[in-house]
């Protein structure tokens, strides 16, 4: 079974350096990305009519790429036997993922919109250290 995906990248103004993405840092990406959409959806929920189905469909998208993060975790640390941090990291944020879920339902803003940056800030922070 193949536990690691990577792509390579060329640089050629740089000269010619290669770097590969393992399956755990498209994950976080996605992830990342997915977060940052929400954000934008969320300005076109208060100025457009399409804005709140735009940031529903998007939430579903966002909580999938999360429980794509916590897949990708577990196949990198599992097969390698190396460290479960990411795995920790992938399981809080399903965990922020799924309050964020709640809170977005239950139309509290005062919540839902802090802990979105919140989320996105630790995305980013995770994308780096990968």
């Amino acid at each position: 079974m193949v536990t690691q995906v990577t792509a390579t990248v060329t640089a050629t103004a740089a000269g010619n350096t290669q770097r590969s993405f393992s399956f755990l840092q498209i994950a976080i990406a996605l992830q990342t990305l997915t977060i940052f959409v929400q954000a934008v959806s969320a300005g076109l929920l208060l100025t457009s009519s399409y804005g709140e189905t735009l940031h529903g469909v998007g939430a579903r998208v966002m909580y999938g790429a999360t429980m794509l993060y916590v897949l990708a975790a577990v196949l990198a640390w599992k097969p390698g036997g190396g460290s479960a941090r990411p795995v920790w990291h992938a399981s809080g944020f399903l965990v922020l993922a799924s309050v964020q879920v709640v809170l977005g339902i239950a139309h509290v803003p005062s919540v839902h919109l802090p802990l979105g940056v919140l989320m996105f800030g630790l995305s980013v922070l995770a994308l780096a250290r990968r």
